[in-house]
């Protein structure tokens, strides 16, 4: 295939602060074949505009107009997307570092950012305009996704249903993959993971190296420590019975975790002997737990402020190549919102990013696309039966991968 190539503008896209800005030339020399090798496999890959077609190559700069004072944007700035965005600058189109939607396309020190407007300062050159066609400098590539011919999982085209197949062998190969190329994806959980008994699947996914972040808040660590430590959460044991006195062991749990200063030093201590918590601290899989108003605690790791929470999510958000998002609508939704619906490879092309949002209500899902994450892929099943056949389907997948069987050898049916 065909893509043009891109100077690239920042160190490896998988940094913390750096996913993609980018500087496209009109040169001959710029158009590279590269080899299938490089595609990403089992997502949709993305192509670039042309940017030598009339309406491009004579489009004008960006107009850029200073930020009127701290966190104010000026009037008629341009409000960004999660698609590929560039940007006019001296003749040339860039791709812009940490894109996401509802921000501003910012200008400093002759480097591209997309930015909140709440980190504005006073005399920040921002982007103004309202077209996203090229006309104003600022092109929008809707169009990016390729046909059939360039990936298979294509979440960009699945709608949402109960009656819908789940490809449960294409997700475990995605997530091999994103392993074995040092990816960096992000599981953002809900409570009722815990709850459902699906814990000891996640606990799996975090020691095998499946999980780079966990975005999650209070409720998940508090039930999951509870779990560890009394053997219930909310009160219910494994069978789902009550038992005297369970409806405050998860308060207890907290206690606990207080007096010990930290979830860290609660599993160095021995209080928290297994779970999901525990196997992050011991894996070294960084965690973000942000709160809620109806909070129990919190925890100590807890980031009771919404702009901080939202800051520590985006320092993932930045990283992430991939994204699984279980039974958990408000933070599936802000994750959603933070992610870009693509991510640039060092070569310079572009893939979509894959996004799976697991939920037993079709309404969550569907939410999450209404809100703009277009290219999550909606599965609608309980988070106990999602993490047990995704779990199988892994190991199978690794089984025979081992045995030497090629990906359309794969053994067993879809389920």
């Amino acid at each position: 295939m065909l893509l043009s190539s891109i100077r690239s503008r920042c160190p490896n896209p998988q940094s913390v602060d750096a996913i993609s800005s980018f500087t496209w030339s009109p040169n001959p020399k710029h158009l590279v074949r590269y080899p299938q090798s490089l595609i990403f496999r089992s997502v949709t890959t993305l192509r670039h505009p042309d940017f030598n077609a009339p309406e491009l190559a004579n489009a004008p700069d960006a107009r850029f107009v200073a930020a009127p004072a701290d966190g104010v944007l000026p009037e008629n700035f341009f409000s960004t997307t999660n698609l590929p965005t560039y940007v006019r600058i001296r003749g040339s189109w860039r791709m812009p570092r940490e894109p996401r939607m509802d921000s501003a396309l910012v200008l400093d020190n002759d480097e591209l950012w997309i930015r909140e407007g709440r980190r504005l300062k006073k005399g920040d050159m921002v982007a103004v305009g309202s077209a996203e066609d090229g006309s104003e400098g600022i092109f929008v590539h809707t169009s990016s996704f390729l046909g059939d011919e360039e990936g298979e999982f294509k979440f960009m085209t699945s709608e949402v249903s109960r009656e819908k197949p789940i490809d449960y062998s294409q997700m475990a190969r995605i997530l091999i993959e994103e392993r074995e190329r040092g990816g960096y994806p992000i599981w953002v959980t809900g409570p009722a993971l815990v709850h459902s008994r699906a814990r000891a699947d996640m606990v799996w996914f975090i020691e095998n190296g499946f999980v780079s972040a966990l975005l999650a808040g209070n409720a998940v660590a508090v039930h999951d420590i509870e779990a560890s430590i009394f053997g219930t959460t909310l009160g219910m044991t494994r069978t789902g019975e009550a038992t005297s006195g369970g409806h405050g062991l998860h308060m207890r749990a907290i206690n606990k975790v207080r007096a010990a200063g930290s979830i860290s030093k609660a599993v160095e201590q021995g209080t928290i002997t297994d779970g999901i918590m525990h196997a992050c601290v011991l894996k070294g899989i960084p965690f973000v737990l942000t709160g809620s108003i109806r909070d129990d605690g919190p925890l100590p790791e807890v980031i009771t402020d919404t702009l901080a929470a939202q800051d520590a999510m985006k320092r993932h958000t930045t990283r992430a190549t991939m994204a699984v998002l279980i039974a958990t609508a408000l933070h599936a939704i802000a994750t959603g919102n933070m992610l870009p619906a693509f991510v640039t490879e060092k070569d310079g092309s572009m893939r979509e990013l894959p996004t799976i949002c697991v939920d037993s209500s079709e309404f969550v899902v569907s939410k999450l696309k209404d809100r703009g994450t277009h290219q999550a892929f909606g599965v609608v099943t309980n988070a106990q039966d999602f993490m047990h056949i995704l779990k199988l389907y892994v190991e199978r997948e690794l089984m025979d991968r081992n045995s030497g069987k090629t990906a359309g050898q794969t053994s067993g049916a879809r389920a």
